[in-house]
Parts: structure tokens; C-alpha cells; sequence
């Protein structure tokens, strides 16, 4: 009891204090909210209410009253540049660097800034500048994840493959699958110029980097082949397979014209069909239907597509069928069915299309690195919004 009575003679003592110390910071805040130009406060007003344009007027007004706000400079040139008023936003940004007031910490906050404005007004070679200027610095690992951004968009190759390099190992490990691409592509440019050895060595490059690397044991095949190694070469795009199998698309007519020139075209013919058997594709049965019809007719390339199409309904493949149809079928039944086949082909031209996995962006033709957020081998050669026949 003696204990319970001194603690309700201490409590309030305790709630004096209390008040007291709220009375200290209020009057602190209170005095600071004073030292601010009366703009500036109506500037964050203005952003709280997402009205960007009236807090960039208001945040420019507070600048002139009191030139020495430096964080409040550093928001307004961000503002600047999300607006797309880059050069307002480099000569806030460059002022900044050029003060002799700042802390090294904000110099360096100032020099990423102004390497992002001249990056997103298209001044790479500007924003390559200041960026080089930051590595070795504590913004060291920003820089180079600009400065990869910015070898990537200039197709300098060899320079994004020494940034890669230069990350941290955590971070360098994620960036396996495009730098294996960097030297494919190089390997690529090589190959094009027939620089044989060259583009060999990219590639081994390319396989220590990522021993999955389907770009590189495509291009392996195609170097082989440039040397009339068939067989080797027939090697490297059956590699493909265990790597990953939606890539046979891209080498099925490779594969076919190497057996061609060995002489062992039935061979080639069983292969694509076993592909096929195992991976449901529409771009290898696409493959398969203009061998067929070229090499063994209208019938036979009819008979392959309405067997794939029991297996695998689309309406990609019941075009294809429809298509084989129309040749192998008596001329007073062809118009109609070349009518039907119009109707089916519009629409499949709509929809079959390849589609990035990591954006979502569609087009008509593969790509390595999708053409709207940049990634690697994230937009693969199979075809999506294929029409399901089943009921």
C-alpha cells in the first residue's frame, strides 16, 4: 500500500514534466514554421491536394524570398523533371552542384539529380558524363545502374558488360541473363562480320556467365554452321531443348536446312515432329505446316495440322488447317472455304501475337529485349491469345 500511495503522489510530477516538454517542441516548431517563406508551406499544401502546377509557382516564389532553402530546391527540380520541364529542372539541379555551400553528401544528391535530368531529356552522353564523375563515390552503385541503363540505350556493348562487372556481387548475380545478352550480342556483330574467333569467344564468355543461355548456343549452331560444321552445329540448337523448349521455334528452319545439306532430310522431319509432340508450339507447327507443303503437299500439311489441332485447339491452327484445306480441296468447294478462311485469318492476325512477361507489351515479331521496358528474354517466341475451340 506504502508503494501505490508514493506513485499517485509522483504522478503529477510526471504529468507537469509531460506538458512542459510538449510546451519546449511545440514552441520549436512553431518557430521554424515562422523562419519558412509563407510560399513554401502553400507549395506543400498545394502538393497534399495533387495540384503540381500551383505547388511548382509556389515553391519558385519561396526560392527568390530565400535563396539559401536547399532542400526545397532539390523537391522543385524533381517537380521540374517529372513534368517533362527538363531544362528547368537541369538549371535548378545544376546551380545546385555549382554552390560552394553544400555538403559533399549533397553534392553528390545534386550530381545524381542532374544525371537523371539529362538522361530523361535524351542527353546521354551528358548524363553518361556525370554518372562516370559519381562512381568510386558513395552514390557509386546509383551511377552504375544509370550508367548500365545508358550503355544499353547506345548499344555499347563492351562498356555495359565492364558496369556489370563493377556492381556488387549480390547484385552482379542478378544480372546474369543480360550479360550473357551483351556478349551474344557482340558475338552476334562479330559472326555478321565474319570475325569467327571473335564471336567464339563472346560466346564462351556468354555460356561462363549463364551456362543456360539459349541466345548463345543459337548463335554457337549459326557460327557452326558459317563453317560447315553441320553436325556440330545440330548439336548446339538440340541443346535448346533442355535449356528452354519455347525457343525451338527460332531454330526449326535452321535445324531442317542443316539435315537438308547432310542429306538426312527425314531426319530433321521426325526431330521437328517430336518437338513438337512434346512442346505444344504454334510458331514450330507453323514451322512444320511450310515444310509439309512444300516438301509433301497440300495433304500431308493438312493431315499435321488437324492432328495438332485434336491435340491443341487454336485458331491460329484451324487457320493453318483451313489454308492446307483450300488446296487440297475439289475446285467447286474452294471458294466457300477460302471464304471461312478469310474470316478465321483476319482475326488470328489480330490476336496471335508475342507478349512480354514481365510488361505485357504485344507485337508481331520476337524480340531478345522487349521493345518498351527493356528486359531480357522476357518476351518469348510463343504467341498468346490463342482462341480455345473446345466447348
Amino acid at each position: 500500500m506504502e508503494i501505490e500511495f508514493w506513485w499517485l503522489l509522483a504522478l503529477p510530477l510526471f504529468f507537469a514534466l509531460g506538458w512542459l516538454a510538449a510546451r519546449i517542441d511545440i514552441r520549436q516548431v512553431v518557430q521554424e514554421s515562422r523562419s519558412l517563406p509563407r510560399s513554401y508551406l502553400t507549395g506543400l499544401n498545394f502538393l497534399l491536394n495533387e495540384q503540381p502546377d500551383k505547388a511548382i509557382d509556389a515553391f519558385v516564389e519561396a526560392v527568390r524570398i530565400d535563396p539559401q532553402t536547399i532542400e526545397l530546391h532539390f523537391a522543385l527540380g524533381s517537380l521540374f523533371r517529372r513534368r517533362g520541364e527538363t531544362d528547368r529542372a537541369i538549371r535548378m539541379h545544376q546551380l545546385l552542384v555549382d554552390r560552394e555551400d553544400l555538403s559533399e553528401e549533397q553534392r553528390l544528391q545534386a550530381l545524381g539529380e542532374l544525371g537523371q535530368d539529362f538522361l530523361k531529356a535524351g542527353l546521354l552522353d551528358r548524363a553518361e558524363a556525370v554518372f562516370v564523375r559519381l562512381r568510386g563515390t558513395r552514390a557509386n552503385e546509383v551511377a552504375l545502374g544509370y550508367l548500365l541503363e545508358i550503355y544499353q540505350q547506345e548499344k555499347d556493348w563492351a562498356k555495359a558488360i565492364e558496369v556489370a562487372q563493377a556492381l556488387p556481387a549480390h547484385e552482379s548475380v542478378m544480372w546474369r541473363t543480360e550479360v550473357a545478352n551483351f556478349h551474344c550480342e557482340l558475338a552476334a556483330g562479330a559472326l555478321a562480320n565474319s570475325r569467327h574467333e571473335e564471336a567464339r569467344t563472346h560466346l564462351e564468355h556468354a555460356f561462363e556467365v549463364n551456362r543456360r543461355s539459349v541466345r548463345a548456343s543459337l548463335i554457337l549452331g549459326d557460327l557452326l554452321a558459317a563453317r560447315g560444321r553441320d553436325e556440330e552445329a545440330l548439336e548446339a540448337w538440340k541443346r535448346i531443348e533442355s535449356q528452354d523448349p519455347v525457343y525451338l521455334a527460332l531454330v526449326a528452319e535452321r535445324v531442317m536446312d542443316a539435315y537438308g545439306r547432310l542429306g538426312r532430310v527425314e531426319e530433321g522431319h521426325q526431330l521437328l515432329r517430336a518437338w513438337l509432340s512434346a512442346h505444344a508450339s504454334l510458331d514450330l507447327l507453323d514451322e512444320l505446316f511450310h515444310w509439309e507443303m512444300e516438301k509433301a503437299g497440300p495433304r500431308a500439311a493438312y493431315g499435321l495440322v488437324r492432328e495438332e489441332l485434336r491435340r491443341n485447339p487454336t485458331l491460329l491452327g484451324l487457320d493453318k488447317l483451313l489454308e492446307a484445306a483450300v488446296l487440297a480441296a475439289p475446285a467447286e468447294q474452294r471458294g466457300d472455304i477460302e471464304l471461312v478462311k478469310q474470316l478465321i485469318h483476319g482475326h488470328t492476325r489480330r490476336v496471335a501475337r508475342y507478349r512480354c512477361d514481365a510488361c505485357g507489351f504485344k507485337a508481331r515479331q520476337f524480340h531478345w529485349r522487349c521493345p518498351a521496358c527493356g528486359g531480357w528474354e522476357t518476351y518469348p517466341p510463343r504467341r498468346t491469345e490463342e482462341f480455345d475451340l473446345t466447348p
